[in-house]
């Protein structure tokens, strides 16, 4: 079953105000922070040792006060020994719980990683199949790896050493109101400056983000589209690799600009912070200076160790406000992730559904007034079709093309929910039943199928992976496909190539039947399942699904109209409305539409 969309070739700009709503409705500390939540503890842990280490820093300049102002001036060289040996003590403890704090600061943050990956992956396998026919499949990918792993910067290194250096900062900050307040005072006046050039920087390199991955997202959706096994044919039969190469390069070229844009926002007002902290150290020693020729109570040893606690606080102090610039840019990577998580999922199980035995149900199938339209307010594509199909029976769904039998079967197979009426499985409505018995119930084949890059049998048991080797010659057999595969070198153990390119379309379609079989559903949705056979294989293939014996309910959703013959009932159906049913001997005595689709057809 496939439904085609209209690709979005051409990038799109930025919308500065389209990006702040997307955050603002997305995006939240608190939705952040839970993020955090299940690894307190050893986000606690980190938070203790980024303290030791702290402490164990600002302990350095008052020992070299100590060093100046006592045991050099004295000559005393026990005292000047035990100050040098603890300011080596320091150093290491220091050094030693920086690699502890980066070791349990890397897990927690792959693990959160890892949760955000998992989490986003298991929503998107909920989501209804209007999100996917509406949506690149490279900007699916590129949100799962590259947004989630640019996030792994932030929460590995960034949220870490930002947490430390603002540690260093405040604890900096009092020691020097401590040791000489009017001078530390000088070193704040860059605060409210710096705190707030930072802040615009932030909020122009968020927004420069928010675009810069969305292109990303689109050259993802390139690359996959063109590199594939269709689009290397496609672009060779029609002539096109160069346009394709061109197309490429202009969207690699928007990321490099956006990057450079990105990297370089702000950095004259940036500029301005460097300038302020780098003439800080010599601003206090004048004021030192000053202060020492009039009077005060200061020493060399207080104003060294001023200097040190001035080098200790601006450093970090500016690698604070980067991190903050950094974390406004993972704002965006947020904006993007939390986007997916907080798309709506249509296809929902109640509370309380109903399960049914596989080995109990009949396999009664019946349509009651059902009523669907794709995008829940236009026409409807299925307006009002009831149909009963009995236990065990062939029914065929024909029509031309459009008149909605493909839709017909996502409804069956509940990829999309009714507007109105009901599908119904034994009596039970679809929507009332377990996620788990609908798959027990039904199995779907369709014109497109798709197979994993692996072996034969891995496709296989993809379906039934206790299956042993005689289920799956079995059930080979039954798609009329067990003698070619036996024939192969590597027989069952063939690798299929990238969506099964190293079979012809006949046989994908067989190897996805096989598939299907082998998990023996109590009703089979053929949506043109048998489209690129040749007329002897599937006859062959349908006296074998149709074999004495077989319970099995058969629902052959058709254009070739050699398949359906044989059909207990044929469903016609025009514009999404039943208009004939009958057998085939019926309905071609007859001049309705399902005759003359057969005149059409010879």
């Amino acid at each position: 079953m496939s439904q085609n969309s209209a690709n979005q070739f051409e990038p799109e700009g930025a919308d500065d105000t389209a990006y702040d709503d997307v955050a603002t409705a997305h995006v939240s500390v608190a939705r952040i922070l839970g993020l955090f939540r299940p690894y307190r503890g050893r986000i606690a842990l980190v938070l203790i040792l980024i303290a030791l280490a702290s402490a164990a820093g600002l302990a350095a300049p008052f020992l070299l006060r100590a060093i100046i102002d006592d045991a050099l001036p004295k000559g005393d060289m026990s005292l000047l020994a035990i100050l040098s040996c603890s300011l080596v003590g320091l150093a290491a403890v220091g050094a030693g719980i920086g690699v502890l704090q980066v070791l349990v600061t890397a897990k927690v943050g792959q693990a959160i990683m890892h949760d955000l990956r998992v989490a986003v992956y298991t929503h998107l396998q909920l989501l209804s199949l209007r999100f996917f026919t509406a949506t690149r499949a490279g900007d699916i990918q590129s949100r799962i790896a590259n947004d989630i792993g640019a996030l792994q910067a932030l929460v590995t290194h960034t949220a870490g050493e930002a947490t430390r250096n603002a540690t260093t900062v405040v604890m900096t900050a009092a020691a020097m109101l401590l040791l000489e307040w009017r001078l530390a005072l000088l070193s704040f006046l860059v605060l409210p400056l710096a705190t707030w050039i930072s802040g615009r920087v932030g909020r122009k390199r968020e927004a420069l983000t928010y675009e810069q991955q969305g292109r990303i997202a689109q050259m993802s959706s390139t690359v996959q589209e063109s590199l594939s096994v269709s689009g290397i044919v496609l672009a060779r039969t029609m002539g096109r690799t160069s346009y394709l190469t061109q197309r490429f390069a202009r969207a690699s070229r928007e990321v490099a600009t956006l990057e450079v844009r990105s990297h370089t926002a702000g950095q004259w007002q940036w500029w301005v912070i460097d300038l302020v902290l780098q003439a800080m150290p010599a601003l206090t020693l004048l004021l030192g200076g000053w202060m020492m020729a009039s009077g005060t109570a200061m020493t060399i040893g207080t104003l060294v160790a001023m200097i040190a606690l001035q080098e200790q606080l601006l450093f970090p102090l500016e690698e604070v406000l980067r991190s903050g610039v950094e974390v406004r840019k993972t704002r965006a990577l947020f904006a993007r992730i939390f986007e997916y998580l907080d798309k709506p999922v249509e296809i929902t199980e109640r509370p309380d559904p109903v399960t049914l035995d596989k080995a109990t149900v009949t396999g009664h199938v019946r349509l009651d007034r059902v009523v669907f339209s794709y995008d829940g307010a236009g026409p409807a594509t299925i307006r009002g079709v009831t149909v009963n199909i009995p236990p065990g029976s062939h029914t065929a769904i024909v029509g031309a093309t459009g008149s909605g039998k493909s839709t017909l079967g996502y409804l069956l197979a509940r990829l999309y929910d009714v507007d109105a009426g009901a599908v119904l499985y034994d009596g039970v409505d679809v929507r009332d039943l377990s996620l788990r018995s609908l798959t027990d119930i039904l199995g779907v084949v369709t014109q497109d199928p798709y197979l994993l890059h692996a072996s034969v049998a891995e496709n296989l048991r993809f379906a039934r992976p206790d299956a042993t080797d005689a289920d799956l010659h079995a059930a080979a057999r039954t798609a009329q496909l067990h003698d070619l595969l036996a024939a192969l070198p590597g027989g069952y153990d063939t690798v299929v190539g990238e969506r099964g390119h190293r079979f012809s379309g006949g046989e994908k379609q067989r190897l996805s039947l096989a598939r299907t079989i082998l998990r023996d559903p109590r009703v089979l949705l053929l949506d043109e399942a048998t489209s690129a056979l040749d007329t002897a294989t599937e006859m062959a293939m349908t006296r074998a699904l149709d074999r004495p014996g077989t319970t099995r309910t058969t629902i052959t959703i058709a254009h070739r109209l050699s398949t359906v013959r044989r059909a207990d009932q044929i469903i016609v159906l025009d514009r999404g409305a039943v208009v004939e049913h009958g057998t085939h001997e019926e309905l071609l005595g007859g001049s309705g539409a399902y005759a003359r689709l057969v005149r059409k057809a010879a």
